[in-house]
């Protein structure tokens, strides 16, 4: 082994390193080593940057895009009223939510899918009466399985297309992907639908339906400022100062019966004025005794009633709404609560926080946001709408107002298999096609330009286009054929079939503990000198990547679904495998006959 390779072996090692403890975001992690490969020399300085204008980054962009404007338009919201017929049983809500999921990914990006389906999930959870759990593990594995169908369902298959593309002069098309792809599919949501919810942990599927992710009564206390109260007198501005030493925050404010709206830090408290308080039974019994303060309307905690009166915490144009941080999209992760401002900034208020269906219960100032977190945030509907959008958070009830209607949704849908159709027939290249109906979308409306670049996931086409230079250094440093070497040899006497599945297997295992993009574009060269080494087709190969990269159900950090649906589902870390690795070692058996008989072994 040279001291290239070694080098450039340890670069590659840091970075697998890096990806799994998570401690900076991949792209930022990718872009590093992309950069310190350069420095040291085993990236050429003339390919370092070659990704970004790759076939594959610039495809993943586009159909980022599009659906945007997919969901802008309302053009696949009707869907919804359809699962509202299904809440009979558990096993055919599955169904019908995981199974439009799965629709919805052949079609769009699959985290654009789970985001558009996971309010419904919740709310018809609620309706029903059943914990959300049950059905947003298997909703998220529904729309992974359903990524795989088509060429734009993951950016893995458009990453192991163009790679196909550069080493043979021809990529996958469009539905090169949907044979294997469709009967994995089905396997799975079968297994999903039918078996795999029971294999989330019983605590977990046995918690209370909320009505809320939030219990408002155990957050949220209205108090009384009565004669005798220390408070009159002192400023609003001096209360919270007060109020911040026994970690309460003051929320509201009602005079005379009326709220007092976007209240002045110099505004006096006055007798009868009633405080609405967000708190833990300690910080409220001390911040009662030091104020001598009474009750007002709602009960404290420890003496609430299990239906505590909550008609005048909420001014009656004022909503709650929750949302959950996106990955990879909210600048919120990593910052601190008390950085937001939201209530001097936007005039809403943030009452709760939760991690993985625990609420929050120490200072809120000082909680430090991760992805899928689940705010509680208060205010002016429309407001709290826009706010959440700008936050890079998904709300979890009401979607908020829609761009255009059914003509937009409609013409939306056109665009889009004009596309489809015009990439499949070869009379564009799909790139092209896709990124000329994202244009013409933008141009449309369908996407207003302030939202274009909000709705590409960046970190996402970083990365790809980070490692796709880091890809071909492997190759040409005889890496990757080392590898390959290295693979057959230690598998030897054994059938190709059987090679075929170690492969996947390898693939299967990166994925679930770095990013399934980064994933393909290390393991793709893997597969194509494999197949070289074995003189076999290289084609069932790179599809035993795709799959394999695909399949990232053994923890929530190896595919942004799973993370999404983390903290609304009340989900810990070790949740995943139990429903994840039978499922894997499923789509292992049924996928490698498949693959041999759809892409026969043979050249």
């Amino acid at each position: 082994m040279t001291f290239d390779q070694l080098l450039l072996l340890g670069l590659l090692g840091g970075a697998l390193a890096l990806f799994i403890w998570e401690r900076w975001r991949y792209d930022i992690v990718a872009m590093g080593v992309l950069l310190v490969g350069t420095t040291i020399g085993v990236i050429s300085p003339s390919e370092a940057f070659t990704g970004f204008g790759h076939p594959a980054t610039i495809t993943v962009a586009a159909i980022l895009v599009i659906s945007q404007a997919l969901s802008n338009t309302g053009a696949i919201d009707f869907v919804a009223k359809y699962v509202r017929m299904a809440l009979y049983s558990p096993s055919l809500h599955i169904a019908v939510l995981a199974g439009l999921g799965a629709l919805l990914s052949t079609v769009m990006n699959n985290v654009g899918a789970l985001a558009l389906l996971m309010p419904v999930a919740i709310q018809t959870s609620m309706e029903a009466k059943r914990s959300p759990a049950i059905v947003l593990m298997p909703l998220a594995f529904g729309t992974i399985l359903g990524g795989m169908v088509t060429l734009i369902g993951t950016p893995t298959n458009i990453i192991v297309s163009a790679y196909r593309g550069d080493v043979s002069g021809t990529p996958f098309s469009m539905f090169h992907f949907t044979p294997v792809g469709v009967t994995v599919a089905i396997i799975g949501l079968v297994f999903v639908t039918f078996i795999g919810w029971h294999l989330i942990p019983s605590a977990r599927r046995k918690q209370s339906p909320p009505q809320e992710l939030f219990h408002i009564g155990d957050y949220v206390t209205e108090v009384r400022v009565p004669q005798d109260s220390t408070a009159i007198g002192k400023t609003f501005a001096e209360l919270e100062q007060e109020t911040e030493e026994t970690d309460t925050l003051i929320v509201g404010l009602i005079r005379r019966d009326q709220p007092v709206r976007n209240v002045r830090g110099n505004e006096p408290i006055q007798e009868g004025d009633i405080l609405i308080l967000e708190t833990d039974p300690p910080g409220l019994k001390k911040l009662m005794e030091t104020l001598k303060l009474e009750f007002a309307g709602t009960q404290p905690k420890e003496d609430a009633s299990e239906n505590p009166d909550t008609t005048r915490i909420i001014p009656s144009d004022e909503v709650l709404m929750e949302a959950v941080i996106l990955p990879n999209r909210s600048w919120l992760i990593g910052r601190m609560a008390h950085t937001l401002r939201l209530r001097s900034r936007y005039g809403i208020t943030l009452l709760a926080v939760s991690r993985q269906g625990k609420p929050h219960r120490g200072r809120l100032k000082s909680f430090r946001f991760q992805t899928g977190d689940v705010l509680l945030l208060q205010g002016e509907k429309e407001q709290v709408v826009e706010v959440i959008s700008t936050l890079g958070c998904l709300p979890l009830a009401e979607r908020g107002l829609r761009i255009g209607g059914k003509t937009g949704a409609w013409l939306a849908v056109g665009i889009y298999s004009l596309a489809i159709i015009s990439g499949s027939l070869g009379i564009l290249s799909l790139p092209i096609a896709l990124l000329l109906a994202a244009v013409i979308m933008v141009m449309r409306n369908m996407v207003p330009p302030r939202e274009v670049y909000d709705s590409v996931d960046w970190p996402v086409v970083v990365l790809i286009a980070a490692m796709i230079p880091i890809g071909n250094a492997l190759e040409t440093s005889g890496l990757t054929q080392m590898f390959a070497e290295s693979i057959v040899n230690g598998s030897a006497g054994l059938p190709p079939a059987a090679i075929l599945a170690i492969l996947m297997i390898l693939t299967m295992i990166l994925s679930d503990f770095m990013n399934n993009a980064a994933t393909a574009v290390v393991m793709a060269p893997l597969g194509w000198a494999v197949a070289q080494h074995l003189g076999m087709n290289p084609d069932p190969f790179l599809m035993a990547v795709a799959i394999g990269a695909s399949c990232a159900f053994l923890t929530p950090i190896g595919h942004q679904n799973n993370m999404l649906v983390m903290g609304p589902g009340g989900y810990r870390f070790g949740d995943y495998w139990r429903m994840g690795l039978p499922l894997e070692i499923l789509i292992v058996l049924v996928s490698v006959p498949t693959l041999i008989w759809i892409w026969p072994l043979s050249p």
